[in-house]
């Protein structure tokens, strides 16, 4: 963890965000926190990070989401050298989906 970004500040923050409980609410909160722009970056970090995982080239990569080469190597950094979030999340939505296929 970052000891950077942590402070109570943050750690509210971050409650907020898990208070959620639906897609649409997080639209509501993150459309009056973010503007529009970041909202589409921080997607498109995910779908990277998405694509890299799933052994996409960075050709493949930039063409799909419009991505520059400098943010698919900073988010192959992340996944190659960082805190693990960007795996721990991307597994879980494929463990979800592996469990809706299953039910």
């Amino acid at each position: 963890m970052n000891i950077k970004i942590k402070n109570p500040s943050t750690d509210k923050l971050f409650q907020y965000i898990l208070s959620m409980e639906t897609i649409e609410e997080c639209y509501q909160l993150f459309e009056d926190l973010c503007t529009v722009h970041e909202i589409h970056a921080i997607a498109q970090r995910m779908e990277v990070a998405e694509m890299l995982d799933n052994k996409c080239t960075y050709v493949e990569i930039a063409a799909k989401t419009g991505a520059s080469t400098a943010t698919i190597s900073r988010v192959n950094r992340a996944l190659t050298y960082g805190t693990d979030g960007y795996k721990l999340a991307i597994n879980r939505i494929k463990q979800n989906e592996e469990n809706k296929t299953m039910n």
